[in-house]
């Protein structure tokens, strides 16, 4: 679904027939100053999602942007300044901060486990594990945040998952149908034990999932098949596990809970007195 869609969507979720708290306010020709203001410290993102909201309301209201996505903000500070009609600001209001909020603590999130590993080589991933129709925004807060995209969804990579692998009747087998159809795609299998890992490499696989493992298992995985195969821990993930994940020398952190578990960033809109 296209942004814009989205956005009419929301805001249709949210005025419905019409806001009748301000329009009991005949506010229609009265022009206000409000600041979207941080009260907590974060990285932002979602700042550009905000202003069409405010556009979509009303076209001629004035944005004025103090924060770009990507900047570290603390208490207090302003990410934006929005003039025009004090009536389309309060019909706005809701929906831009529902976004904004939500965006920023998914970057926030991500950049903080990006931070503990800061140094390595390692690339912290996300998953499918989104907003039904909200992946496209989630998935860019993530990488506002410093981390990068895993798959965006079952149509960009190949990765076969436990009830593929059962379906299929084996590690072997799975990998063996998939390489029949002379795919161009990488092909990722995730395992649950050094056994499967081990099937999982002889079948040919270029990147190998391990799904909630002992840390001594993961330790000898890369020890045995480091150079051999790409490596990717989830399960668990946070910023000490990831340092520990870092050290030991796997190449990739995936975590659904950068997407699932975040907390939304406190972020208020005051008006001008």
């Amino acid at each position: 679904m296209r942004i814009d869609e989205i956005i009419k969507e929301a805001l249709s979720e949210d005025i419905g027939t019409g806001d009748i708290s301000t329009q009991s306010l005949d506010l229609d020709a009265v022009y206000s100053t409000a600041y979207m203001i941080a009260k907590a410290e974060g990285i932002v993102a979602g700042t550009d999602i905000a202003r069409r909201v405010f556009r979509a309301v009303d076209p001629e209201l004035k944005i004025t942007l103090y924060r770009k996505d990507g900047d570290s903000v603390a208490p207090k500070d302003e990410i934006m300044r929005i003039e025009g009609r004090a009536s389309s600001i309060l019909m706005g209001e809701r929906t831009a901060l529902n976004f904004i909020q939500r965006m920023s603590g998914i970057a926030t999130k991500t950049n903080q486990i990006v931070k503990a590993v800061e140094g390595s080589k390692i690339r912290i991933l996300d998953t499918r594990k989104t907003t039904p129709l909200l992946r496209e925004l989630e998935k860019y807060a993530v990488r506002t945040g410093g981390g990068f995209n895993h798959r965006f969804g079952l149509y960009d990579m190949i990765l076969l998952k436990e009830n593929h692998i059962r379906a299929a009747g084996g590690i072997t087998e799975a990998v063996k149908r998939v390489k029949l159809h002379n795919t161009t795609y990488k092909i990722e299998c995730e395992v649950t034990n050094l056994t499967e890992l081990a099937e999982a490499v002889e079948a040919g696989v270029d990147r190998v999932m391990l799904d909630n493992m002992k840390l001594s298992e993961v330790r000898a995985a890369v020890k045995k098949f480091g150079k051999k195969v790409e490596l990717e821990v989830s399960g668990g993930i946070d910023e000490i596990s990831a340092v520990t994940y870092a050290r030991i020398g796997v190449h990739y952190i995936s975590s659904g809970a950068l997407t699932h578990s975040f907390k939304s960033l406190d972020i208020s809109l005051l008006f001008k007195e």
